[in-house]
């Protein structure tokens, strides 16, 4: 299946270009689809963590929203960090309107430990924004804090996983594995049914922005038309060959190779 497509991201950047905007972008560009961007935090960042972050005003981010919406055509788009209540609501507002498949990483806290939202925005974001999305995408620290729950084992995975899809509302919800031991294993609840998705375990630290790259590859494969399953499953082989062939650079968490795909095929498959 193959369509030209254009996705959507709204989130704060990284000026070292492994996370945030800079990675959806590159994630969109790889996938051959149309990338655009709303930026709603400005951060000083790199490998070794967050320096310093300016959120900006919450008209400019409307402004930003009315300009790309009122204009380009919008297949799907996703959602990183969003900081304050203030920028949900305005978000909230765009989602439901536009009413386009929805891929919610409910990002908290960067690899490096540094806290990415305030406090009175996490419950927000569970109880307004959840409800809206066709897929979340939470580690298990986010998938603990959204669902309350206790996160050890894969029962535990599909535990929340249910948790975040009838109890909060979302579509479906992918649990990623790459916090417990052994095999990177994921799970999704479509409301139904559980798929599961593993990878060997990749022996690196280069591992800032995995998120963001994994849900902005689930967007662009949904904005190009793809069941949700299928979406998942090459989104996974994506960030699989992303960490397979990342680079050390910096010193911190290096950064994802977001044409790693390219090094693993020498093309990028199922445009």
């Amino acid at each position: 299946m193959s369509k030209l497509s254009s996705a959507l991201t709204i989130a704060g950047t990284d000026p070292s270009g492994g996370a945030g905007i800079q990675a959806d972008l590159k994630t969109f560009q790889e996938l051959k689809t149309y990338g655009m961007s709303v930026i709603t935090s400005v951060v000083a960042q790199n490998t070794t963590g967050v320096q310093n972050v300016q959120h900006l005003p919450v008209e400019f981010i409307e402004e930003q929203l009315q300009s790309v919406v009122s204009d380009m055509p919008v297949h799907a788009f996703k959602t990183g960090m969003i900081a304050t209540k203030d920028m949900m609501q305005v978000i909230r507002k765009q989602m439901i309107e536009q009413n386009l498949p929805y891929v919610m990483d409910p990002v908290m806290v960067a690899t490096s430990g540094d806290v990415l939202i305030v406090e009175e925005a996490r419950g927000y974001l569970r109880d307004q924004l959840v409800p809206l999305a066709t897929i979340v995408t939470p580690n298990i620290p986010e998938a603990e804090f959204l669902t309350g729950l206790e996160i050890q084992n894969f029962d535990d995975m599909k535990r929340a996983a249910k948790v975040i899809v009838h109890d909060l509302g979302a579509t479906s919800a992918l649990i990623k594995g790459g916090h417990l031991e052994g095999d990177a294993t994921d799970w999704l609840y479509d409301g139904n049914d559980f798929h599961t998705f593993a990878a060997d375990r990749i022996d690196t630290t280069s591992t800032h922005g995995t998120g963001c790259t994994y849900s902005a590859a689930i967007t662009a494969y949904l904005g190009k038309g793809y069941e949700l399953v299928e979406a998942v499953g090459l989104a996974k082989k994506f960030i699989t060959a992303a960490l397979k062939h990342a680079y050390q650079i910096g010193h911190g968490n290096g950064p994802t190779n977001h044409w790693g795909i390219r090094e693993e095929t020498n093309e990028v498959k199922n445009y």
